[in-house]
């Protein structure tokens, strides 16, 4: 089938099918298709071209695509949750009450223009006031209430143990996130750090500074932060996680680095024990926050503190913060005109009570019919992706066995947590300021989190709101979690075709299993623990294939000179190839049991091949437009590729892809076979 022509003819006919096929497409939409372009050509602008014209980057946006059509949709609904509880009068301390007054407290404008700086005012007075001997004080002061100097620490799963948490040191973060920010000189790292520097003087004049003051804050915050970005792992060292695990006892921690106080730090800012046994995250980072400490003036440690505590209460105070963090993201992303308020403050307000907020979304929003179809399309998905496991060329039997173990011991979790979070002793007080009441938040949220020191590893927990359009895998507990917001079209639709659905949400199941067995999930076993069930010619074969991935999307050029990274963004684009081919197999299956024929003409949808339909409607959900700075930031700081080569490389791989659309060699889309990379 000549896949464009069939296209054009359709759309001349001005009918869905000459051939009485029985379904009819539900996600996908016609118009969004380019006949013009083949798909032999370019799968992605065949697919997309229609739906990019016709969906322009307005000024909110740096990029926008389907994902943001659902994010907007599910804003909608969240925004009209929330709005009407207001209405409802609810009783003070319940989570209506709590979340009416977080969101009120956001959208009052007037009142944070009016305040200024003055609800930061004594705290920075505080860390500018300090004596010497205050010093050591202030830096368990800023850790206990503001923010992570010099390093971070908190509790997390044993990666070698998971039933358990350990205590994880790291080192300090970076305000521009990405060493090479501050690093590299090309035109676009200085002009990012040009931005910043100004973003910083700019703060810090809002908070009441003088620009001779601030230009002083702004020098040595890029001398501290540029100091730890030299120490700092490159994006491709971070994905090395056995690297990141490196335990310590606490006098080896001590002898190491000499110049915290770590008994303080443990006993009063965190008000645990002191840990016997510590897992330090990056050795050479911490090693320069120790050396830091050390070598440091106090007025240069007052000015690294005053600009985090500045940069973290930001959001929460006037227009003037929030106009001046925007003139940075113009930089950054490209965009062009602010978010509506609206729309900043429900951020905030999902942010402190998204689960809260959640459990009101799925009683409007999510049928337990959704529910109990994803729970029948995962467990194809599983079942398809053992069948691969089973006939891999390149892994031993042994290995295999291992495999299987852990595919089968994935634990699913659909829509909305068994067991909602409790926020009974969150305290939101509509007297106080946005910024106290954001703060009061920030403590209940760090303290939930040191409550789970000592304490068995809660497996039910979620790490994602219900209403967040989004999936992940979570390697220490083995899970993959789906929230209900994502559930939604084109990705899930209970009306649509089998193909639309598989290649939709299907393929995202299949994208988070085979996370799993990623270049870094493959690294933890059936219980979530890091150990390696790999022999090691399985390892040498799985790291050979890994190569060639890399290597297809290195050689991608996303804008003159600036090409893809396919070190950093190996586990996504494993995970995409391996969501197709686990999807496909599914849908198959699922054709075979019912007793279609996928092949027959009485199984056509609108016309089309129904694994046309599959491929099709992935390639739909990464349609989008984006700017060329947000290009530039992704390919930085994102480990996930555009969406154009998630689309077009991942499926120059796949042999079936070919067969329906009639690909072959010549064609930009082909790729031969002796090139191509097949891994799960």
């Amino acid at each position: 089938m000549n896949f464009s022509k069939t296209l054009l003819f359709l759309a001349l006919a001005g009918i869905p099918s000459l051939l009485g096929a029985q379904e009819h497409l539900k996600s996908l939409d016609l118009k969004g298709f380019d006949p013009n372009v083949a798909a032999s050509e370019d799968f992605y602008q065949h697919t997309n071209k229609g739906w990019m014209e016709s969906h322009p980057l307005t000024p909110e946006y740096s990029r926008y695509g389907q994902f943001n059509i659902l994010n907007d949709s599910s804003k909608n609904r969240v925004r009209r949750i929330v709005t009407n509880l207001a209405k409802t009068n609810p009783a003070k301390g319940t989570n209506a009450y709590k979340i009416a007054a977080i969101y009120e407290a956001a959208m009052d404008s007037v009142r944070r223009n009016k305040l200024g700086a003055e609800p930061i005012k004594a705290d920075l007075e505080r860390i500018e006031n300090a004596k010497p001997e205050e010093m050591a004080d202030i830096f368990l002061w800023m850790h206990k209430n503001y923010g992570s100097p010099f390093f971070g620490a908190g509790p997390m799963e044993d990666l070698a143990n998971s039933s358990v948490y350990a205590m994880y040191i790291s080192g300090a973060g970076l305000g521009l996130g990405d060493r090479d920010y501050y690093l590299l000189n090309d035109k676009r790292n200085k002009d990012v750090r040009e931005a910043y520097q100004k973003l910083i003087e700019r703060q810090m004049i809002n908070a009441g500074y003088s620009k001779k003051d601030a230009k002083r804050i702004v020098k040595n915050v890029m001398k501290i932060e540029t100091l730890i970005a030299d120490s700092t792992k490159t994006r491709e060292e971070s994905r090395n996680i056995a690297a990141m695990y490196n335990p310590r006892s606490i006098d080896q921690l001590k002898q190491t680095y000499p110049n915290f106080p770590w008994d303080k730090f443990f006993i009063e800012t965190m008000n645990i024990e002191t840990p016997q046994t510590l897992i330090v995250t990056d050795l050479k980072t911490l090693k320069q926050g120790d050396n830091l400490m050390k070598s440091l003036t106090d007025r240069e440690k007052k000015d690294y503190y005053l600009w985090e505590y500045v940069s973290n209460a930001a959001p929460y105070l006037s227009d003037d913060f929030s106009n001046a963090s925007f003139e940075f993201n113009k930089v950054m992303s490209g965009v062009q005109q602010q978010r509506p308020r609206w729309k900043r403050a429900l951020a905030v307000t999902e942010g402190i009570m998204g689960e809260g907020i959640g459990e009101l979304y799925v009683k409007e929003y999510f049928p337990e019919t959704s529910k109990q179809y994803m729970i029948g399309l995962v467990e194809n998905l599983r079942n398809a992706l053992g069948k691969h496991i089973i006939h891999l060329p390149w892994m031993s039997d042994d290995t295999k066995v291992q495999a299987l173990k852990k595919l089968n011991a994935i634990t699913v979790k659909i829509g909305y947590p068994d067991k909602w979070k409790d926020y009974s002793k969150l305290n939101v007080d509509p007297a106080l300021s946005y910024w106290e009441n954001a703060h009061n938040a920030s403590m209940w949220q760090n303290q939930q989190i040191l409550d789970k020191w000592g304490k068995p590893v809660d497996r039910e927990e979620w790490g994602m709101t219900p209403q967040t359009i989004n999936a992940y895998y979570n390697p220490v507990n083995n899970e993959i979690v789906f929230p209900a917001g994502i559930l939604q079209a084109p990705f899930f639709d209970p009306e649509a075709s089998d193909a639309e659905n598989y290649g939709g949400i299907g393929v995202v199941i299949g994208h988070e299993l085979t996370h799993g067995f990623d270049d870094q999930g493959r690294q933890f076993d059936a219980n979530g623990n890091m150990i390696d069930w790999w022999t090691p010619e399985d390892s040498e074969a799985f790291t050979k294939l890994t190569k060639g991935l890399i290597a297809q999307f290195d050689e991608v050029e996303v804008l003159p000179g600036l090409h893809a990274n396919g070190q950093y963004t190996l586990g996504e684009n494993i995970a995409d190839q391996g969501g197709l081919r686990v999807a496909a197999t599914a849908f198959l299956d699922s054709q075979k049991k019912k007793g279609v024929d996928v092949k027959s003409q009485e199984a056509l949808i609108d016309g089309l091949d129904p694994m046309q339909v599959f491929y099709l409607n992935f390639a739909n959900l990464w349609a989008n437009n984006i700017r060329d700075e947000e290009i530039r930031s992704l390919t930085t700081g994102d480990v996930h590729s555009l969406g154009k080569n998630r689309v077009n490389v991942s499926l120059k791989n796949l042999e079936p892809f070919f067969e329906a659309f009639g690909i072959k060699e010549g064609d930009k889309m082909y790729r031969p076979e002796s090139e191509r990379v097949i891994i799960w």
